[in-house]
């Protein structure tokens, strides 16, 4: 078997077998197949596709690629989700909480952030003394004694994954839905949840911008799940402003917190319930999705998931007086209002701009190795929909650099586009996937 025939057939619109699938990803990943040869491929498949069986055969392979994780300690059904990323999207910080505080066991691996603002991993990392590194006994434990544990991806997961992505990264080759479905299935199999629930973005702000492109994911890797004998559904909301008001990771933590307390935005707290019911349902923890979201929001009403987020800080290390004060959580020396330049309606909030405002600042990487600025960030006064008079004030800014606050402040005004007429909000909720 040669890499260059498989290349071949693949440019020319052919299927590759299942021991052809395989022979390419073990031999990428132990080094025989050069990356001149992988990015060829990558290439061939960006023009080419691959089918629903190619697709599956993929992502199995990249999943065995490395350590499959052993889940079968823990009691109970486990579950997880998966967000595609979006501007202010903190909800796997306010869904773990919530879903472990009815019972159910939320054993998640998360990155960190690589574009306009850090990972979850990141976010939790605001909190003084949280620490995301547990051995697998601890992390089990964890589990087990308060049904939530949340740590870094090992290197050994899905190894596959890791060495694709570089090279997608730099041939152009990442918006291919095959491969993006592949990537983010492989680690999520590899992870050993028993189901899963994927929150795929779309708009502005998304990875995938266009509404059809990102439900032709969604069914793709929920088609990949089921196959691989996992309960995986998935939630199509929207990205075309930020989610919430904060984003920055810090800021984002506060906001989490409020949320919990029940006083957060009317968005994040709709998908949070929305996206924890999915997860309660495809456990069969509960009898239907509206019995769900009842119960979820109880468990915010009476504070058991603020006290399940207390909980789980405690155990990885984390200062929980920072929880009841949020002022310990580290904070930027500059702060600056930036006024609207004029009056009408905010028809238009480029979301991916405002993600760049906070890179620009410094709460985002522009590389894996860039160093990240835990206190700086926005937070939003104004979105979509809304009326400005000339001088209301859109954001607050929270920087420490003053140049990077000046480039910031131009790219905020760019994002914005405000208008006379009012303008029709699409759905939080576009569609769901089962």
């Amino acid at each position: 078997m040669r890499m260059y025939d498989l290349i071949q057939r693949k440019r020319n619109g052919g299927v590759l077998s299942d021991d052809e699938i395989h022979y390419m990803i073990s031999g990428f990943t132990n080094g025989e197949i050069p990356d001149y040869q992988m990015s060829a491929m990558l290439m061939a498949i960006y023009f080419k596709g691959l089918n629903e069986k190619e697709t599956l055969t993929l992502t199995l392979e990249m999943a065995h690629s490395g350590d499959m994780l052993d889940l079968s300690p823990i009691q109970g059904k486990i579950v997880d989700k998966h967000s595609t990323g979006g501007v202010g999207d903190k909800t796997s910080l306010i869904l773990a909480p919530m879903v472990a505080a009815f019972g159910v066991p939320v054993a998640k691996m998360s990155g960190r952030g690589l574009g306009h603002t850090g990972g979850t991993i990141d976010k939790l990392e605001s909190i003084p003394g949280f620490s995301t590194t547990l051995t697998i006994n601890d992390f089990i434990r964890n589990v087990n004694e308060i049904k939530l544990a949340l740590v870094g991806q090992t290197q050994d997961l899905a190894p596959a994954d890791k060495k694709l992505y570089a090279l997608r990264d730099v041939t152009a080759t990442v918006d291919q839905i095959s491969l993006i479905a592949a990537s983010i299935m492989s680690k999520k199999l590899a992870s050993g949840a028993d189901a899963i629930v994927l929150d795929v973005k779309t708009g502005s702000g998304a990875l995938i911008k266009r509404e059809e492109d990102s439900i032709t994911l969604a069914r793709t890797m929920v088609k990949i799940g089921k196959r691989a004998g996992r309960k995986t559904s998935a939630v199509i909301s929207d990205m075309d402003q930020p989610l919430g008001y904060c984003i920055g990771n810090a800021l984002e933590i506060k906001e989490v917190i409020e949320t919990l307390k029940g006083n957060g935005p009317k968005d994040l707290t709709e998908l949070c319930l929305v996206l924890g019911a999915q997860m309660l349902f495809n456990v069969d923890a509960v009898s239907s999705i509206e019995t769900a979201m009842d119960q979820l929001r109880e468990l915010i009403d009476n504070g058991s998931a603020l006290k399940k987020f207390i909980q789980f800080v405690k155990a990885q290390g984390g200062d929980e007086t920072a929880i009841h004060d949020t002022s310990l959580l580290p904070s930027a020396s500059i702060t600056e209002d930036i006024p609207a330049p004029g009056e009408g309606y905010i028809i238009k909030m480029h979301t991916d701009a405002i993600g760049a405002v906070s890179m620009i600042l410094g709460g985002g990487r522009q590389t894996k190795d860039s160093p990240i600025d835990l206190s700086v960030g926005l937070v939003l006064h104004k979105k979509t929909g809304e009326f400005v008079k000339k001088g209301d004030i859109l954001a607050t800014l929270h920087a420490n650099d003053p140049k990077k606050l000046l480039a910031a402040k131009e790219k905020l005004l760019e994002a914005y586009k405000i208008a006379a007429f009012q303008p029709s909000l699409p759905p939080l909720i576009h569609e769901i996937i089962l």
